[in-house]
């Protein structure tokens, strides 16, 4: 299903470690083979992001066979001290991404900066530029890059390949301002690919939610802390 202030492009780096973040307080790491709708929709707000908006992804294509490569890495204990922990990422990762953002209807507040194709128009020249923050495949280490580019050009490695399933995954988190408001709440899914594309649920189809804990929203206001695009593209 097509989507009105949609953008594509093509994310890509050496590495990738996609996971539940709940596993990740120490010890190993072991990346899942596919992307988290989460890590997406991160790599969309790096690309542009304000609170007046919330990025959906619709779906993802990958480009690339599966590869893993483990490293050992020393990371910082809680006691100061490190150990050897070994991290399974996956490598030479590259996928096409279709997203779209909607109004975040949570934040009644902005109201006044719902400005549909002035937010579209700066999110696709942000794209040109590589996006505003930083582009990352899951975790920090993880540098990737974002260009333009159609969903469905040039091959992958998973075009004839028919349907692969990966059982019960984490898909991403309902923040504060997000989804139910005022809770933080996890979500999880059971994913599929058919020939190199898998199509995200949207997070209120998730089939397993897990509240973690109480969140209140960020306030924002117009002029002080939070700036109208159109003061952005003066």
């Amino acid at each position: 299903m097509e989507h009105s202030n949609t953008i594509t492009f093509r994310v890509y780096g050496r590495f990738a470690l996609f996971s539940d973040p709940a596993t990740r307080v120490g010890g190993e790491k072991c990346s899942y083979l596919i992307p988290t709708y989460e890590a997406l929709k991160g790599i969309c707000e790096s690309i542009y992001w304000k609170p007046t908006i919330v990025w959906y992804v619709d779906k993802v294509r990958v480009l690339k066979p599966f590869r893993s490569q483990s490293k050992g890495v020393r990371p910082i204990t809680l006691n100061g001290s490190n150990t050897l922990s070994i991290y399974t990422y996956m490598s030479d990762v590259a996928y096409q991404v279709q997203a779209h953002f909607e109004w975040n209807e949570l934040r009644k507040d902005l109201q006044a900066d719902r400005n549909e194709n002035k937010h579209f128009y700066m999110a696709k020249r942000s794209l040109e530029k590589g996006g505003r923050r930083d582009i990352f495949l899951g975790t920090r280490e993880c540098q990737a890059y974002v260009v333009p580019e159609e969903f469905a050009a040039g091959g992958g490695a998973y075009d004839t390949a028919g349907e692969m399933s990966f059982g019960l995954q984490f898909h991403g988190f309902d923040y504060g301002d997000e989804g139910k408001g005022g809770q933080l709440t996890a979500r999880f899914w059971y994913p599929k690919m058919i020939n190199g594309v898998i199509a995200y649920c949207p997070p209120e189809q998730c089939a397993v939610y897990r509240q973690i804990k109480q969140m209140s929203p960020k306030q924002f206001i117009l002029g002080q802390n939070l700036r109208s695009v159109e003061e952005e593209m003066l």
